[in-house]
């Protein structure tokens, strides 16, 4: 089976390598020349584990090309995914200028039958602007030749894509017809043999299943800071209270960790567009716009912890920062509680010095010059003020605090992930601040 992925960004480079490691041919067209021959070299412009090696496997396999053009993959393809970014507008909105770009090049180039299949989150009704903008282009050509369009959303956890995909938890699948499902399940047969579940039904139901998902789980972690923040005012510890509440099954223990609050590209990008999608229908969301206001005061919790400890007086304290991107195994800082910390420090005129395993040049394409990154972890602790936890990458879990101690001049720790113990660290000497802890 042959198959084009049009876009090489995160999804679509998941995407293709995962199909191609099936024994799918594939070839993954993005506009981006520079990336194109990085990626046929076999050099990944993102960091995800295992998807470099993968990728160079099956270019040498020649199940895996790379191209600037589409018409490059279009004979012999059964299917093209459309897996361009959607970024949120000033609104909220997703932008599908790029979505909408392809779709008209399909309608330009195609010869026979296709699947056009949505990979990219899109607001309910965008297949139908994909149909419409396809047909346009093949009105214009006098040609009257047969396609179908499909909704396949991703459910890809960044830092554990390659397994989220190969090992799904469930594939939903949006089609209009017998012909799209059959091509669709021949294409995902490697996965049903695994009992992985594929979930037929509705082009609609489909697009709004992955904005569903997200806001669901956005959610969670939204209410389970909030009940962190009332435990700090009322001298409870959130991590008894979420032990209590996570062994009830109705609700169990995934998603409610207590931390700086959400970011990355996904929820805050998700959250914004259901909200915008059900405005625009006449609707308001108030469950979910309370969850993004809730995760936006979130966001500065540490900084107001810190505000609070120095006596609103943070000029010229150093910062020490572990951790850049908004979670662990990835390097995107996009909506990093992090990035949002640094920034509020350096305009109350302290200086900040930081360390991330991964993500130190994408935090640098958004800070520049503006604060010091290190090599080393405790290289960023020399001389601090304090030290600020926020993303747990697993370097991070159990450092030497009496090293630590050592390098720096205010041995404060604010614990952004409540991964320490405050007990050992206060018997150590530190002052320790975490979330919604005693």
């Amino acid at each position: 089976m042959r198959i084009i992925v049009v876009g090489s960004g995160y999804v679509g480079l998941v995407t293709g390598a995962c199909f191609a490691e099936s024994g799918v041919n594939v070839t993954c067209v993005d506009v981006d020349r520079d990336k194109i021959q990085r990626l046929r070299d076999g050099s990944i412009p993102i960091y995800e584990p295992g998807l470099e090696s993968m990728v160079r496997s099956n270019i040498e396999k020649k199940r895996l090309s790379f191209s600037t053009d589409i018409k490059e993959g279009i004979d012999g393809s059964e299917v093209i995914f459309i897996a361009v970014g959607t970024p949120p507008g000033e609104d909220g909105s997703a932008d599908l200028k790029h979505v909408l770009n392809v779709a008209a090049e399909i309608g330009r180039i195609i010869t026979k039958h296709i699947v056009v299949v949505t990979k990219s989150t899109v607001p309910v009704g965008t297949s139908e602007k994909i149909r419409q903008a396809i047909q346009n282009e093949l009105d214009k050509r006098n040609e009257s030749i047969p396609f179908d369009m499909a909704s396949n959303p991703e459910f890809l956890k960044e830092g554990a894509a390659i397994d989220d995909f190969l090992k799904p938890e469930r594939i939903v699948i949006g089609i209009d017809n017998e012909k799209a499902r059959e091509i669709m399940y021949r294409l995902y047969m490697p996965f049903v043999l695994n009992n992985h579940p594929i979930l037929f039904m509705d082009i609609a139901s489909a697009e709004i299943t992955k904005y569903a998902a997200n806001a669901m789980l956005a959610t969670r972690i939204s209410f389970i800071n909030e009940i962190a923040n009332l435990c700090d005012i009322l001298g409870a510890d959130i991590n008894n209270v979420r032990k209590g509440i996570g062994s009830d099954s109705r609700i169990g223990s995934k998603f409610i960790y207590p931390g700086t609050g959400y970011g990355g590209s996904c929820f805050p990008k998700d959250v914004k567009a259901i909200i915008r999608t059900a405005k625009d229908n006449g609707y308001e969301l108030n469950v979910i716009e309370a969850v993004e206001k809730a995760n936006e005061y979130q966001k500065n919790v540490i900084f107001n912890k810190m505000t609070i400890f120095f006596n609103n007086n943070l000029k010229n304290k150093t910062i020490g920062v572990w951790g850049l991107s908004f979670k662990p195994k990835t390097d995107d800082i996009r909506e990093a509680s992090s990035i949002i910390l640094i920034k509020k420090l350096l305009e109350a005129g302290a200086m900040v010095k930081a360390y991330d395993p991964a993500a130190i040049s994408e935090a640098k394409k958004v800070l520049g010059n503006l604060i010091e990154y290190t090599s080393d972890p405790y290289e960023a602790l020399l001389n601090v003020d304090a030290f600020a936890l926020m993303t747990e990458w697993s370097e991070f879990h159990l450092p030497d605090f009496s090293k630590m101690a050592e390098l720096m001049k205010g041995k404060v720790i604010f614990d952004g992930r409540n991964i320490y113990d405050p007990a050992q660290l206060r018997k150590m000497g530190f002052t320790y601040f975490g979330i919604g802890r005693r």
